[in-house]
């Protein structure tokens, strides 16, 4: 499948019972981000796809169309000591520093990186796409538009 597409192939399935780190190093678990439409967006420092993708997907958790949430998870193995300076770096702002610093997202789910999956409020996958994205596009506000 080429970068950016859209993969349907996993509509339906719920979000993983995975729990990722926030700033303060606390466990989360990823449903309690629900309640909303998701984009959950996997991420590393290391991968130039994912960085040059950074500061589309922090204007757009800004805006939060539709209530849209935008939640990016590094999978760096260093953590918040990396990640959080790297964003701060970078300007991003509406994207909080969430971690996964054993990268047991995108391994458990067998995908690379940047990995991004839309989910319903309810937390059904709506569809994912690897590689890196238009996020500003009008075709990817469409898409974004299908998550209820």
């Amino acid at each position: 499948m080429a970068a950016g597409a859209i993969d349907r192939s996993h509509k339906g399935q719920g979000l993983p019972t995975y729990a990722v780190q926030d700033a303060k190093g606390a466990y989360v678990p990823l449903n309690s981000f629900l309640g909303r439409p998701m984009l959950l967006n996997l991420w590393a420092t290391w991968c130039a796809p994912c960085v040059k993708e950074l500061p589309q997907l922090d204007t757009l958790a800004g805006k939060a169309p539709g209530g849209l949430r935008v939640i990016a998870v590094s999978q760096d193995l260093e953590g918040l000591a990396k990640v959080k300076p790297f964003l701060e770096a970078r300007g991003i702002k509406n994207l909080p520093p969430l971690y996964d610093d054993q990268a047991k997202i995108s391994g458990g789910m067998g995908v690379n990186l940047p990995t991004t999956i839309l989910y319903d409020s309810q937390g059904n996958e709506v569809w994912r796409t690897s590689g890196e994205r238009d996020w500003t596009s009008a075709e990817t506000a469409k898409l974004l538009a299908e998550a209820r």
